[in-house]
């Protein structure tokens, strides 16, 4: 299946309202991101409006939100507005806030994801980032909270939540959230809080801005509100928290997610074992390349690869070339205006290509690889000494022991050179 590309909205909106936590009234407008740029907050209302990326080493406190922070700079409340960003697979965005904390709205995700819908996105050229759960994770950050991850070909959650008030119990659902059904089963889901709880919270600076319209209130005993969005609507909630938090790994998560009592600690706890466990995948695959480098017949002054820095095998692979003045090439090409060759642009892209299709065959250092076909070569920008060119590779169809691929070539984020080509795996 061929992966798909990431996504960025196709024009901005805002929305506008006050935080639940410090009361305080903030707007946060949602921009279209390039490639690569990841969800990320700025403080716009502060001095160079400092960013804040919407990613694990930023959490500073799960205490009945999701918070952000940077040098000091904070971002409270993420957990919903990321949560409709990943439901609606939106991989780059700038997020501008005023105030500290992201607005609440009506206490559901449905409003982030109603703007979305209404904007709509658009597809970029780089492949999405997807963390597969490729083992069994188990996890027990709490007395009472325990989680379960198994490997899923897209997300499901399956949650459970206990809660000693009549109007909740003990309640479980299971939820494939594939296409539009976290619009419809778990996006008008509201957050919700005790009456009870309302004076400790207001004296530790909490939910300050709860109220009627941004919560479910419940009394001893009963719903304070008029009636509920679904009968397990406390549930659905806490599901869609967990989708939010999962989007703080920076990628989209496929797996089976079984949560026992899941907050927002516990499902922090649990985004990071899971990003620990592919980065461990990932590095594993980087030493399997570095061995794969060996299968390459070429040597100097041919082998165009320094190293390798992301492998998704079968899929994607990034590889990168140092070009220094002491490049043989550069003594003819050309002495006193040194260029790398473009062919040459070329073959280090195909080497890199090369590498990822060597590591689809078991027998690989018995194998060579030969190039079919270029189509759709360009240059964009020269390449230069001192240049470190990142060469991505995408799959787009292998059968048997042919392979399409897909390159781009960047120095410093911009496209220097890009070309389709196939290859064909035959005996040494």
């Amino acid at each position: 299946m061929a992966q798909d590309s990431q996504h960025t909205i196709s024009s901005d909106f805002e929305l506008s309202g006050i935080g639940i936590h410090t009361g305080d009234p903030s707007s946060l407008r949602v921009r279209p991101a390039p490639e690569g740029h990841g969800i990320v907050f700025r403080r716009i209302d502060l001095p160079d409006a400092p960013e804040v990326p919407a990613l694990l080493d930023h959490v500073t406190s799960t205490e009945l939100s999701t918070n952000l922070g940077v040098d000091g700079v904070a971002v409270e409340t993420v957990e919903h507005v990321l949560a409709a960003l990943v439901a609606f697979k939106i991989d780059n965005a700038s997020l501008e806030l005023t105030g500290s904390e992201v607005p609440i709205l009506d206490g559901s995700f449905a409003p982030w994801l109603a703007m979305l819908q209404q904007v709509g996105r658009c597809a970029q050229p780089a492949p999405a980032t997807v963390v597969e759960v490729r083992d069994a994770i188990t996890l027990a950050p709490g007395r009472q909270t325990s989680y379960t991850a198994l490997p899923h070909p897209g997300l499901r959650i399956s949650a459970t939540i206990d809660f000693d008030h009549t109007a909740i119990g003990r309640q479980y659902g299971d939820f494939t959230l594939d296409g539009d059904r976290f619009c419809k089963e778990i996006a008008p889901a509201r957050t919700f809080g005790f009456m009870a709880d309302a004076p400790t919270l207001h004296e530790r600076g909490l939910a300050i801005g709860a109220s009627l319209d941004n919560a479910v209130v419940l009394g001893d005993r009963e719903v304070v509100n008029e009636e509920l969005r679904y009968p397990d609507e406390f549930l659905r909630h806490k599901v869609g928290d967990l989708v939010g938090d999962l989007a703080l790994i920076g990628g989209r998560v496929h797996g089976h997610v079984v949560a026992e009592r899941p907050s927002h600690r516990g499902n922090v706890a649990l985004a990071r074992e899971i990003r620990q466990r592919h980065e461990r995948e990932q590095h594993r695959h980087l030493v399997d390349a570095r061995k794969i480098m060996r299968c390459l017949p070429h040597r100097y002054p041919m082998l165009l690869v320094d190293r390798i820095v992301e492998f998704e095998p079968r899929k994607r692979i990034v590889g990168l070339k140092n070009v220094t003045i002491n490049e043989p090439f550069f003594r003819g090409h050309f002495p006193d205006h040194p260029v790398m060759p473009g062919v040459l642009v070329i073959e280090a892209m195909a080497q890199v290509g090369g590498l990822l299709l060597l590591d689809s065959v078991d027998d690989s250092e018995e194998k060579i690889m030969y190039f079919m076909s270029l189509n759709n070569v360009k240059w964009r920008r020269p390449v230069t000494p001192g240049d470190q060119v990142l060469f991505e590779m995408v799959v787009v169809n292998i059968r048997r022991k042919v392979c399409k691929m897909r390159g781009k070539g960047r120095v410093d984020g911009r496209v220097v050179a890009e070309a389709e080509m196939t290859a064909r795996i035959v005996d040494k």
